[in-house]
């Protein structure tokens, strides 16, 4: 569809291949065009919220263009913009970034969008969600209206859709499984319902039982949760790196780079990482934390799972969660999960049960070290 040089809006579940269904498209629609003349900006532009997503774009762009000689760079911010406006001034095809430097590229007139035609939003749900959108808008803005608009998302909430309508023409909408918010199926769902201060030590009991050298992946909701639980596990002798927003880029790809080789197999992350990474052989997704939205949960289980692999995600459910618990089970009997009594009753609005022997939650989930083995 997107060889006919129409519109397409994609939705399809995380780890299913939407990268390479819009850069071979992207390759032929270069070759099919005039060559790039001195001064010349990109002919295709690929929009994703994360450097971590864009890096990993343009790993592919690089592997499929390589026969074809298409040259393409990578536009993100928080490193230097040398070697970016290096490769800018020298002209490249294929120009994959994120908004924020983009704009900051174009404002300081290193580029310019009057050569694209082929334009493509990845995880456009995601730079929603993080308030891309006066950006998105503003580059848009500066591309010819006869391009070609891709448009690829895992979910497809009221706000996606309203901004499709504005950008795209007449488009082809593609949905592989269902519109509805649904789950890899390929991957095995746990929930349990604890409260926050039995977390760390359900987490290390869970570690003790699965760790076997395979990657795990452990999701928080603060960069302040993820360094004190990455502390935590490293002093009680787990091998933990975190990534997070706050980290500088040489360091996020310095612990992702770890994490892929398995030199560092248990990786904490905020939800900075869970868009679109794609990382070999992760085995489990742990959700420390549940996270703001089902779209996210969605997300964050498909690091594991991909192409075509069987993985498992563990989820800690807390009372401060219940009202997530009704959705949560709709995606859990969709994917043909099991749904534990305890969660069901949430679903159902019963207040959770105490925590095992009159526990009372102190509201932290950190305990000191290895005391209760």
């Amino acid at each position: 569809m997107a060889l006919k040089g129409r519109d397409l809006i994609g939705i399809a579940e995380t780890g299913s291949g939407k990268t390479i269904a819009y850069l071979l498209p992207a390759i032929v629609h270069v070759n099919a065009q005039p060559i790039l003349a001195p001064g010349d900006g990109p002919i295709v532009l690929v929009l994703a919220p994360t450097r971590e997503l864009a890096v990993q774009i343009q790993q592919e762009a690089a592997k499929f263009g390589a026969s074809s000689k298409i040259k393409n760079t990578c536009i993100y911010g928080g490193v230097p913009k040398g070697p970016q406006v290096r490769d800018l001034q020298k002209g490249v095809e294929i120009v994959i970034a994120t908004p924020g430097r983009l704009i900051d590229m174009l404002e300081s007139h290193h580029t310019n969008l009057r050569r694209v035609t082929y334009l493509v939003l990845d995880e456009a749900d995601r730079m929603l969600d993080m308030g891309f959108e006066p950006q998105i808008r503003k580059i848009i803005s500066q591309i010819r209206p006869d391009r070609q608009t891709l448009y690829w998302s895992a979910t497809w909430p009221k706000e996606v859709e309203q901004l499709a309508r504005q950008f795209l023409y007449n488009p082809y909408k593609v949905i592989i499984g269902s519109a509805d918010l649904t789950a890899n199926r390929a991957i095995r769902q746990i929930v349990e319902i604890v409260s926050e201060s039995q977390k760390y030590k359900k987490l290390v009991n869970l570690l003790e039982d699965i760790m076997d050298g395979s990657r795990i992946l452990i999701f928080m909701d603060t960069k302040k949760g993820c360094d004190q639980i990455t502390r935590q596990l490293r002093t009680d002798g787990w091998p933990a790196l975190s990534i997070h927003g706050d980290k500088s880029q040489a360091e996020r790809d310095w612990v992702l780079s770890e994490f892929k080789a398995g030199k560092s197999p248990i990786m904490t992350a905020t939800d900075v990482a869970a868009r679109g990474l794609d990382v070999k052989d992760v085995k489990f997704v742990i959700n420390y934390d549940f996270p703001g939205s089902l779209e996210d949960y969605v997300h964050r289980i498909g690091r594991t799972g991909r192409a075509g692999a069987k993985g498992t995600a563990y989820t800690f459910f807390t009372a401060a969660n219940a009202r997530f618990a009704k959705d949560l089970i709709v995606i859990l009997e969709e994917a043909g999960q099991k749904v534990s009594p305890e969660l069901a009753a949430m679903g159902r609005g019963a207040p959770p049960p105490p925590g095992p022997g009159g526990f009372r939650d102190r509201g932290r989930g950190y305990g000191g070290g290895r005391s209760w083995n």
